[in-house]
């Protein structure tokens, strides 16, 4: 296990050495003027010199470089384009916001998730699983900003059951914070249930097929136990693989349920460091998120490796 997670910290750190290369050329070598690309074109040529004086972005590529570099590895993205403030403090807060969100979702939706999955693969072809089966494929066919719209219709303005927006006051206590994220929560939950809960059938069925389950059901273990001890392990490897992904999505992903409710996540900082050019914001955005991805994926890889061991022996080779 130890040589296991040794690669995947490697394989995670080269990972973030050529997503931090290629978010370096894509902020400071595709645009050959990043001073003319902030102030637009009818910007004067000396307010352009000026800035790019300021921001150094007209010193040698190769010391830009490894600049950048050195910010990764010491967290230091400089100062943001539009406030003036430093960028990873900001960043960082915008993580925290969307981590609150998208922990809410993930609680909600994989529980339930995983059971329909497991419920429907134990009824194979049954109408309760064709029953399950479409409310998936329905529901994760929805668009995010089309679930969030109709919640905010009908349970926030007609019911009037929970706020319509997601930010709570600053004194607010736990339970005040998740009665104003419940409603954004639930709206990305209701769409990734078809992924999670069909994912899960999937796997479930395969498992059940398999030589070994047939032989503990014929040497008189009952359905549940077969379930339990040989059944849940290796059906589940797939759905954990799905959910590192959307963890992932969810960080950085969700504008939309966060410009519906009103909420201040990094989706929503992505997006306005993007319209305002604001590269020192964008850059750390885009590190900080795929550090997110990368993160959960190891944590993946490391509970798929303790579900079915031969995994971890399969990467040894």
């Amino acid at each position: 296990m130890a040589r296991f997670i040794a690669r995947r910290l490697l394989l995670a750190l080269v990972t973030l050495w050529l997503l931090a290369t290629i978010v370096f050329i894509i902020t400071n070598v595709l645009p050959n003027d990043v001073g003319r690309t902030i102030l637009g074109p009818f910007a004067p040529q000396e307010t352009v010199d000026a800035l790019n004086e300021r921001l150094g972005t007209n010193r040698p590529i190769l010391i830009r470089y490894v600049d950048s570099l050195r910010g990764l590895v010491t967290l230091d993205f400089g100062d943001s384009f539009v406030s003036g403030k430093e960028v990873f403090p900001q960043v960082i807060g915008a993580v925290g916001r969307s981590a609150k969100l998208a922990g809410l979702a993930l609680l909600i939706t994989i529980p339930i998730s995983i059971a329909a999955g497991l419920y429907a693969a134990r009824r194979r072809d049954r109408p309760a699983d064709r029953a399950i089966v479409l409310l998936g494929v329905t529901l994760s066919s929805i668009p995010e900003f089309v679930t969030g719209t109709i919640l905010v219709v009908v349970v926030g303005v007609q019911l009037g059951w929970l706020p319509v927006l997601a930010t709570a006051p600053a004194t607010a206590d736990v339970l005040t914070q998740i009665r104003f994220l419940l409603m954004p929560a639930l709206a990305m939950a209701i769409v990734y249930f078809g992924y999670i809960a069909r994912m899960t059938r999937a796997g479930t069925i395969e498992v059940l097929q398999a030589d070994y389950t047939r032989t503990a059901l014929m040497k008189g273990l009952t359905i549940g136990q077969t379930m339990r001890r040989h059944v849940l392990r290796n059906a589940l490897v797939p759905t954990v693989a799905v959910i590192a992904v959307q963890v992932g999505y969810l960080f950085g992903g969700i504008i939309a349920v966060e410009k519906i409710f009103n909420y201040n996540g990094m989706g929503s900082t992505m997006l306005f460091a993007a319209q305002h050019k604001d590269l020192p914001m964008l850059t750390a955005g885009v590190i900080v998120i795929g550090i997110v991805y990368m993160v959960a994926t190891l944590i993946a890889d490391l509970i798929m490796a303790w579900m079915n061991p031969r995994i971890r022996l399969e990467a040894e080779r």
